[in-house]
């Protein structure tokens, strides 16, 4: 592969809904362009974006996949995003470090949860947007259906038709772009004449076209209102300047058969139209000095300060450590060191690489707004900022989505438990949505995600780097806590021949504020209780605390006053009192009206609104509370509060109810009193059990 320079590159994003065939069309743009000789298929397992085992094994992309396409003399790096919400940190990283977003919308359904999150961060990074819709060679397929639900969806956006099908599902033949008013036929690679009886429909939407195109300056719409029209060439430019400039919110619209292989040229020749190059994007920086400082880089070039974003890592056992990453000012070359500004470590960069899915091509420089990898760096993670040590900078790294889905992992094996924590550390550098704890609460290791899939691909990733792990359901952190004041009291004597142990303990337990904690207090008059033995006391109390008389689980926001006791001239010690505080605590306790307190989540809830009802009411039997209902963009939104327990896999029970629809996020509210009817099997089996809790 030749080397690009940076007014002859474009970056895109292929994002969308799982499903809508971004795979199979990426293979039609390869096998267009010459890059392959044959399509491959999903069901085979033999695409060219879909190259890691588990994505053959569950025909669903995991992955970000770079896929370079030379074409009319230019590079496109179209990097292939997956569509299942599990993995929309891959999605939002690609996202980040291109210059447009092309959003494939499945020309059956419609735009999807997948289309909207893809709208989100499109947003969230300034990026344009173009659409394409996709399988319009699928029954019952409606281009004119799939275009009104993507003004109904996103309203505050003009979507304006740059082909149009001829004939759809089984009929599709190809397509008729509205600016040159010609035929395109198969892949579209000749132009031809278009059907007369679709005239009319192409005289509309070249009207529509050439509206949306004066719009993009004073000086074209001017032109417009004074003539009533525009040339070929002003038409071009102006829809050019309006589909680059995100804040014109104008939407070209394609349409295209991937599988079938139709109307794939006419998309390539958008891609090079319609996408700004990077010399002409500038990118957003902080400067670092005695304060960071956001400024705006000139657009990108090789005379600018080197400055690339790693947006993926992934890891081999065999291989090793590949950092993927854009270049967005300077230029890298092959065996040169540079500067990781994230953990201040010079870096050798040894053989810079073009990966095409698996492939790895060595090329020996990538200017400004190209895209590559390079292999065993040993400090860098993703979200990390390469610069010049001369010259530091840092590029703004994507926020990104809590996980909401957690497993509990124990070891399979001892030699497993060593390497447990690097290599989870390891797959959260990888993969930011990925997050793992030492949950002292519950003293376990846990593992949060995007959702079961997410979780799944982890642990075999964590398999295949050598560390075998079992997951399973998260004890939930529950408290224990009183709710009324109570004293206690207890004498601890021992004899056994030689010296004795006595100590005598009364105290109260109070209720304190949720949060407080733990108080202690003494209110011991007349030197009933030596001064040196009250600190021993409180030991003796805060032993318990961690593992509660009621069912284990750690005591909260209450307060312990020592009042009174009695000491032994000979016998009384520090172990004494430690035994005896711990005696009269637990006394008290169980007078106090103790009571379970369980963690209630935050959750917000978008789904389509044909399923608020059944969203509701599943609430309802998962003890929520719900707080609002609104809507957005088409769509209801549900905010309630849940208790933990009930909603700790509650990822797999929305997307059942939704059809993969619904998504959702969740976070700690506070804790509440466990209903007495719930909390009764808990303490039941802690009783029954009380060794295997502790």
């Amino acid at each position: 592969m030749k080397e690009y320079t940076t007014e002859f590159i474009r970056n895109v994003a292929l994002a969308g809904h799982q499903g809508s065939g971004k795979s199979s069309l990426v293979e039609a743009l390869l096998y267009t362009t010459g890059a392959t000789t044959r399509m491959g298929t999903i069901a085979d397992g033999s695409t060219v974006s879909d190259y890691d085992e588990e994505e053959k094994n569950r025909q669903l992309s995991i992955n970000t996949s770079v896929i370079p396409l030379e074409f009319n003399d230019h590079k496109i790096n179209l990097l292939d995003t997956p569509g299942y919400t599990d993995f929309q940190g891959e999605m939002k990283n690609a996202i980040r470090v291109c210059d447009c977003v092309l959003v494939a919308v499945d020309a059956v359904a419609g735009p999807q949860v997948g289309t909207e999150l893809a709208w989100q961060y499109a947003d969230e990074f300034n990026q344009p947007i173009i659409v394409v819709v996709n399988k319009i060679n699928r029954e019952n397929a409606s281009f004119s259906r799939a275009l009104e639900a993507l003004r109904v969806r996103f309203p505050e956006y003009k979507f304006i038709p740059v082909l149009l099908p001829i004939g759809e599902g089984t009929d599709f033949k190809g397509v008729i772009n509205v600016l040159t008013q010609k035929a395109y036929y198969g892949t579209g690679a000749e132009r031809s004449d278009p059907p007369a009886e679709m005239l009319s429909e192409i005289e509309n939407a070249h009207l529509a076209l050439v509206e949306a195109a004066a719009e993009a300056t004073d000086e074209l719409i001017n032109k417009y209102f004074e003539t009533q029209e525009l040339s070929f060439e002003e038409i071009r430019d102006g829809m050019r300047l309006a589909a680059r400039d995100a804040n014109l919110k104008t939407v070209p619209v394609f349409v295209a058969a991937g599988q079938a292989n139709i109307a794939t040229a006419p998309l390539l020749e958008a891609m090079l139209v319609y996408v700004s190059p990077p010399s002409q994007r500038r990118v957003s920086l902080s400067k670092e000095g005695e304060e960071p400082l956001d400024f705006l880089m000139p657009p990108q070039s090789n005379d600018g300060p080197v400055a690339a974003f790693v947006f993926k890592t992934a890891y081999d056992r065999f291989v090793g450590t590949l950092s993927y990453f854009r270049v967005f000012s300077g230029k890298l070359e092959s065996g040169q060191s540079y500067f990781n500004q994230e953990r201040g470590r010079d870096e050798r960069f040894q053989q810079l690489l073009v990966i095409r899915g698996k492939e790895q091509i060595p090329v020996p420089a990538l200017h400004a707004g190209d895209i590559g990898a390079v292999a065993k760096l040993s400090e860098t993670q993703t979200s990390d900022t390469i610069c010049r040590k001369d010259r530091p900078l840092r590029i703004r790294k994507p926020l990104y989505p809590a996980p909401v889905y957690s497993v509990a992992l124990d070891p399979k094996t001892q030699q497993d438990g060593t390497k447990m924590g690097t290599v989870l550390t390891q797959l959260c550098y990888a993969d930011p949505t990925l997050q793992w704890r030492q949950a002292t609460d519950t003293k376990q290791v846990v593992l949060s995600g995007m959702g079961d899939i997410h979780i799944a691909v982890a642990l075999s990733r964590a398999e295949r780097l050598g560390c075998g792990l079992t997951p399973s359901v998260p004890k939930v952190p529950y408290r224990e806590a009183i709710t009324k004041t109570a004293n206690g009291h207890h004498r601890h004597k021992k004899q056994t021949g030689g010296a004795g142990q006595f100590g005598e303990v009364f105290l109260r337990l109070e209720k304190t504020a949720p949060g407080a904690g733990f108080e202690y207090a003494n209110e011991v008059v007349g030197g009933a209780i030596s001064h040196q033995f009250i600190p021993s006391i409180e030991k003796g109390i805060r032993q318990v605390l961690d593992n509660g008389p009621l069912a284990g689980y750690p005591i909260v926001d209450v307060r312990a006053a020592v009042t009174d006791g009695k000491m032994h001239p000979v016998d009384s010690k520090d172990v004494a009192f430690q035994i005896a505080g711990r005696g009269a605590f637990r006394d008290a306790f169980q007078q106090a009206g103790p009571c379970l307190l369980e963690p209630i989540m935050n959750i917000r809830i978008i789904v389509p609104e044909e399923n608020m009802g059944d969203v509701i009411s599943d609430l309802s039997t998962r003890r929520g509370r719900v707080g609002g209902m609104d809507s957005e963009k088409g769509r209801s939104v549900v905010t309630a509060q849940v208790p933990l327990a009930e909603v700790q896999r509650y990822s797999n029970d929305l997307r059942s109810m939704t059809g993969g629809r619904g998504i959702y996020t969740v976070e700690f509210s506070h804790y509440e009193q466990v209903p007495a009817n719930v909390a009764q099997p808990i303490i039941a089996a802690y009783k029954a059990h009380p060794e295997e809790e502790e």
